[in-house]
């Protein structure tokens, strides 16, 4: 596997690639990986003859007083993690590669509404920096398939709508996320708890788990499980930013006769902020 940090490399060697009738898949990471990042790029490698992972720690998603200057840099095992997982190239780009005209005075990409709720509530500019910078990794790759996680739902979603309203001619596969033994969701963030935050944390995933099970159950109060679930994490040690059940399909507010459902959460447990969801079928 190589390592490239320009679109001139990327492009030829993605060029020989079209050239020989190979469809390309993209897995966007910001680094950091674990094993959540690691079965993105098996899925990438059971659906597409060539893989190209990218490693961007993207200023432009993260709001002031975030952690941009602290999210950790691990581009030696990142790269040895690849390898095992048999990834063919790795694009680790520079922000000036990335943004030549710089960040504040880059062309943005926008998706209105869902790019506003939830956690576009508490983190504003995020899913702008988001979709701006996924936008500029495919015209950069030019993938066929691109491959996502679910652990950031609202994200998947939004990508989604990207590619529809932008006739973007890349197909979106997501993958379910991938939990540590005590449920909690895998993410790079999980570095920066302590043994006893790890264990409050956890919490999370019971607590949409029980959401899950009321709903299921036959539950139609969506707005009292919810707070009901805030009340839960706040007693459990964690400080609730949001609880909601939403649509599947949309994020949208579910009304009678919707089945498809997902409960979010994001939480605080002392300086790291955590998100999770479970899907819920309701018949």
């Amino acid at each position: 596997m190589d390592t490239i940090t320009t679109v001139a490399e990327l492009r030829a060697r993605t060029k020989a690639w079209r050239l020989n009738d190979e469809r390309i898949a993209l897995v966007p990471t910001m680094g950091n990986l674990h094993a959540g990042h690691l079965k993105l790029v098996q899925h990438a490698k059971a659906i597409a003859p060539r893989v190209v992972v990218s490693i961007f720690v993207n200023p432009m998603q993260f709001s002031a007083g975030e952690d941009y200057e602290s999210y950790p840099l691990t581009m030696g095992p990142d790269t040895e993690a690849l390898m095992e997982v048999d990834a063919d190239l790795l694009f680790a780009p520079s922000v000036s590669g990335v943004y030549p005209g710089g960040v504040k005075h880059s062309t943005s990409v926008v998706v209105p509404g869902l790019n506003s709720i939830l956690e576009g509530e508490h983190r504003p500019s995020h899913f702008n920096g988001v979709t701006t910078v996924v936008a500029k990794l495919f015209n950069m790759v030019q993938p066929d398939i691109a491959v996502f996680g679910e652990k950031d739902y609202q994200q998947l979603l939004i990508i989604k709508r990207m590619v529809i309203d932008l006739d973007m001619p890349v197909e979106i596969e997501a993958v379910e996320t991938v939990r540590e033994e005590n449920g909690l969701a895998m993410s790079s963030r999980n570095n920066y708890l302590q043994v006893a935050e790890r264990e409050i944390a956890s919490q999370l995933y019971q607590v949409l788990l029980d959401v899950k099970t009321v709903v299921e159950a036959g539950e139609t109060g969506y707005q009292g499980v919810a707070d009901a679930a805030t009340q839960q994490l706040a007693a459990a040690g964690l400080e609730p930013d949001y609880v909601s059940i939403r649509r599947q399909i949309d994020l949208g507010t579910p009304a009678a006769g919707d089945g498809r459902l997902v409960v979010l959460a994001a939480v605080r447990v002392g300086a790291t902020r955590l998100i999770d969801n479970i899907k819920i079928s309701v018949t």
